[in-house]
């Protein structure tokens, strides 16, 4: 069976374009996004802030008296979580303890004694990254 020039041209034109499908899914299936591990929280907060910062002066085009108000905003709104974290400090806390004590009820001699060497660990990350989101374990 002889083919014509235009199915062969047809041919050829479909399989360098499944080519590049092909291609394309694979870059963009295997290339790998940059990942930053922050050792504390206090930067990834402030990159945060940065860029929040930048997209609203880009986004919203704030001219330089609004930046600094919107600055000024942002540093009043920390201030008010951190007075607020403080003072429901106690609370969690005890919350937090009640839970460690009904987690403890629980468990058998052999248990506790894993938990707690859990508990230390879990400690020491929170002391060396800060406390993460989630349960109060």
């Amino acid at each position: 069976m002889k083919l014509s020039k235009l199915s062969v041209a047809v041919n050829v034109t479909l399989l360098f374009l499944s080519g590049v499908a092909v291609g394309a899914f694979g870059y963009r299936l295997y290339t790998v996004a940059p990942v930053s591990a922050n050792k504390t929280g206090k930067s990834s907060s402030d990159e945060y802030r940065k860029k929040y910062l930048n997209e609203m002066q880009t986004r919203l085009k704030l001219d330089s008296e609004q930046a600094k108000k919107l600055d000024n905003i942002l540093d009043e709104t920390r201030a008010r979580f951190h007075i607020v974290r403080e003072r429901n400090k106690p609370e969690f806390d005890t919350i937090r303890s009640q839970q460690v004590e009904k987690v403890r009820g629980i468990l058998n001699e052999q248990q506790r004694a894993e938990y707690e060497r859990m508990r230390k660990e879990r400690e020491e990350h929170e002391k060396q990254f800060g406390r993460g989101s989630g349960p109060g374990i």
